[in-house]
């Protein structure tokens, strides 16, 4: 943001009344996508494009890791397929975890 940008911000929004479970949500999402609660207040009033951070690289190498175990419980056999199926939702979870962060 340029300077004459952040100076001509002088308007202030009154304060928000919400339940603490709102509040919670926000602060996590702001957070998520790396922004302070006003700024992200702000563009999802307007409908401004929000891009939650996360590593995109951690992800897909959960994804290759999920691959791999895939591909050996198919040439196991099924051999210890309940070992096999816990690692693969370890890994789902831990997958949806860093989408969720």
């Amino acid at each position: 943001m340029s300077k004459s940008e952040s100076r001509n911000r002088t308007a202030l929004l009154p304060s928000i009344r919400c339940f603490p479970e709102d509040k919670e949500a926000v602060m996590k999402k702001a957070d998520a996508a790396g922004l302070s609660i006003g700024s992200f207040m702000l563009r999802s009033a307007l409908g401004r494009r929000i891009e939650a951070k996360c590593d995109t690289e951690l992800i897909m190498e959960l994804r290759r890791l999920g691959g791999l175990q895939k591909h050996l419980f198919k040439e196991g056999g099924g051999v210890m397929s309940k070992e096999y199926s816990d690692v693969l939702m370890a890994i789902q979870k831990a997958i949806l975890k860093v989408g969720m962060e």
